[in-house]
């Protein structure tokens, strides 16, 4: 008998041992249909000794697999990873494989769609909406749903031009392959600096050895057309690439970036594909025809064939680590992916974390500097608005210098971005006769007013709720006092000041598709905005050569909550947005209105001196002994019940181990007390760096019981504490 283990992708499971019947074959990473109860489960045959603390089931009570799935097996680099990061992350090892097997359509075999087309031949019967679709949908084909979106009609529009024979269907495989990248398509000239450091970045392609890079270029150097040269290096070997993003508006722009330097647009993975886009790229990628993927954080874990050179663009982002489910850091899990796969990973960032710093600082990384801007730009300078001594007029935000430069710049035929990171018009709202706050009924926190959509929300949970005529508390009408801006309310002080300028929001709210994306860099390029108002959504890798002026409305508004990385977030937050200023032939200028100009990393923004900034942080973080130089980790324990939340909490609190080098802090509840309806206790783990802190968790967490109800789960290395 053959008897293999099997991880399934339910979490709540460990691994199971299966008999394999006979002529069946399953090696290590083949993907499987097994039995479970009466019902069939997907699962990966795993390698034997990977998870010796499994009970032993006798042979005699083992089921039989029910089927190998056609697709190539994981491999094994990637397996590696799959347990390198249930280990670390104390995740269970099926929850990280359903990001690996992360399209359960394309399990499937050979399948066909049918898509539709215009056939150029006027409908019988034409209307307005019916020629407004045809005009919009041109030579472009798709789904039904799809073309009533780019036609702007509803499906019953696209089904009636069907049936009057000016739309038709067609029969498309969709698993039709990828066209490939031509490294030779298009190659730009590249400036001496970039030169030396793009051949640097094909070296190390070439040799197919595992060898993080920090890619280090102020913005506007050309970072990325200098890690272009190594993936299409990559591509002529036959490798392929994973490029990872940040946020998913900036897919779309990228997209376009890429196909004008190869001629083709790279495969793309995002929560915004459909199902059929999934499961197209998914066995694109397993097979090896994927030459180049773009994605979030979640392309990381997809099973490449052949994977050669990974870039993480925007390295620093904070948006690289994941809040729930597998609480991971792309950032850290890709230099281990290029560790198991033997292939280098290059971080590129013009404001890298101090945690990266510190790699290159100990010889773990290398480094490569671009410390000018490309094509003779220069970098913006630098302005500081002190709000003390030169407020706005009462009741609004932007401060009369920044107003004079913005009325400069739209009398030059120069754009503008004005800088807050805060969404919606007010974070909030209140009863000015009773005093009434509007709070958001599943969390601890306040609803934020949405004008442009006439509703209150909340950005924890996504509560939403109409827009109140009156107070709900004591019926008072006209009551209703919005506190403190939002970029809507900063949009219509701008509409105030500027009446004729044409202004554009952007959010995650407005810019909710990479298609949305795509259509504001169009508008901004060919000049059909004026003023910018935006969220940090806009400090990643835009390039407007028009941008001349940025305004950062609130630049103390990082610094509240004491968080461990409020100052450097801070600090690679303006230094981001404050690069979208002056990238082209034109100089820029760039105006930080602050109530603290003493702050140090205030000082460090309007003097330039980013190397003293970080010296200080970093040696900050060392006497604290806080990451780099030692390690967090928490424990949130939440449950439905606010009583059994505590009762759980104190009785995990009350079982924490004694260990030397180890602090831990708490139960205590969390600043975000209620989170979705469920109340939340947080403890702390502060270790040395050499402590073995995810055994520690794991053995104390073992010997602790709790209710169904009761959810505990484990952040290591934690960027959030709330």
């Amino acid at each position: 008998m053959s008897r293999i283990r099997v991880i399934t992708l339910n979490a709540a499971l460990g691994p199971l041992d299966y008999r394999l019947p006979h002529g069946m074959i399953a090696q290590p990473g083949s993907i499987v249909v097994a039995p479970l109860g009466p019902r069939q489960v997907i699962g990966v045959v795993w390698d034997d000794g990977s998870f010796p603390d499994t009970e032993t089931v006798g042979d005699n009570r083992l089921r039989s697999l029910l089927s190998v799935v056609d697709v190539p097996p994981l491999p094994a680099p990637l397996r590696r990873l799959i347990e390198w990061t249930a280990d670390y992350y104390c995740a269970p090892p099926a929850a990280v494989l359903r990001m690996a097997i992360a399209s359960v359509s394309a399990l499937e075999g050979a399948r066909s769609v049918i898509e539709y087309r215009a056939t150029g031949r006027d409908p019988l019967r034409n209307t307005p909406k019916r020629q407004q679709a045809l005009d919009r949908i041109g030579e472009r084909q798709g789904l039904v749903r799809e073309l009533a979106m780019i036609g702007g009609v509803s499906d019953a529009v696209i089904r009636g031009l069907v049936k009057d024979g000016a739309i038709e269907g067609v029969e498309v495989s969709m698993d039709t392959p990828f066209a490939d990248p031509d490294p030779a398509f298009a190659p730009v000239d590249l400036s001496p600096e970039q030169t030396a450091a793009a051949d640097r970045l094909v070296e190390l392609t070439r040799g197919q050895a595992f060898h993080p890079l920090l890619l280090d270029g102020v913005t506007g150097s050309g970072k990325t057309e200098v890690y272009f040269e190594a993936v299409a290096e990559a591509i002529r070997m036959g490798r392929q690439v994973v490029v990872l993003l940040p946020e998913i508006a900036l897919t779309e722009p990228f997209l376009g970036r890429f196909a004008k330097r190869f001629g083709h647009e790279p495969v793309a993975w995002h929560s915004g594909l459909r199902q059929t886009e999934r499961r197209r790229a998914w066995r694109a990628i397993a097979n090896g025809t994927a030459r180049v993927v773009v994605g979030a954080r979640s392309a990381l874990f997809l099973p490449y064939a052949n994977l050669g050179l990974i870039i993480v663009d925007e390295a620093h982002e904070t948006s690289f680590k994941q809040e729930d489910g597998v609480r991971y850091h792309a950032r850290d899990v890709a230099v281990m992916r290029g560790k198991m796969e033997g292939c280098p990973v290059i971080l590129a960032s013009a404001t890298p974390a101090i945690e990266t710093r510190h790699q290159v600082a100990l010889g773990r990384y290398e480094e490569i500097k671009l410390p000018a801007r490309y094509g003779g730009a220069v970098m913006p300078e630098i302005i500081g608005v002190n709000l003390i001594e030169t407020p706005p007029e009462r009741g609004r935000w932007i401060a009369p210098p920044l107003v004079k430069a913005m009325e400069e710049a739209l009398e030059r035929g120069e754009q503008s971005l004005l800088f807050l990171n805060r969404r919606g018009y007010a974070p909030l709202t209140l009863c000015r006769h009773c005093g009434h706050r509007f709070q958001c009924p599943n969390c601890t926190a306040w609803m934020v007013e949405h004008r442009l959509t006439h509703r209150l929300a909340c950005h924890h949970c996504g509560h939403v709720t109409p827009a109140p005529k009156e107070c709900p508390e004591c019926h008072a009408d006209d009551s209703l006092v919005a506190c403190g801006p939002g970029v809507e309310r900063i949009a219509d002080e701008a509409a105030a000041l500027f009446p004729t300028a044409r202004t554009a929001i952007v959010t995650s709210d407005t810019l909710w598709s990479p298609a949305k994306a795509a259509e504001f860099v169009r508008d901004v390029t060919g000049g059909a905005i004026d003023i910018i108002i935006g969220t940090q959504l806009v400090t990643k890798g835009y390039h407007f050569p028009n941008l001349t002026l940025v305004g950062v409305i609130d630049a103390d508004l990082g610094l509240e909550g004491g968080d461990l990385r409020a100052s450097e977030r801070t600090f690679q937050q303006i230094v981001q947005v404050s690069g979208r200023a002056g990238r082209g032939e034109k100089p820029g200028r760039v105006f930080i209105q602050t109530h603290m100009p003493d702050a140090p990393v205030l000082k460090a923004l309007l003097s330039g001196d980013s190397a003293r900034f970080y010296a200080t942080e970093t040696e900050g973080r060392r006497i604290a002994h806080a990451p780099p130089f030692g390690r967090f980790a928490a424990i949130i324990v939440s449950d439905v019940d606010a009583q059994e939340a505590k009762n759980s909490a104190h009785r995990i609190g009350n079982a924490k181990p004694t260990v030397d080098g180890v602090e831990i802090y708490g139960p205590a509840p969390a600043p975000l007390a209620v989170l979705r309806g469920r109340h939340r206790h947080r403890i702390l783990i502060h270790a040395r760096r050499q402590i073995d802190v995810q055994t520690m968790i794991r053995d104390w967490l073992g010997q602790v019981e709790w209710k169904a109800s009761t959810r505990v789960a484990v952040d290591v290395d934690p960027y959030s504490f709330v």
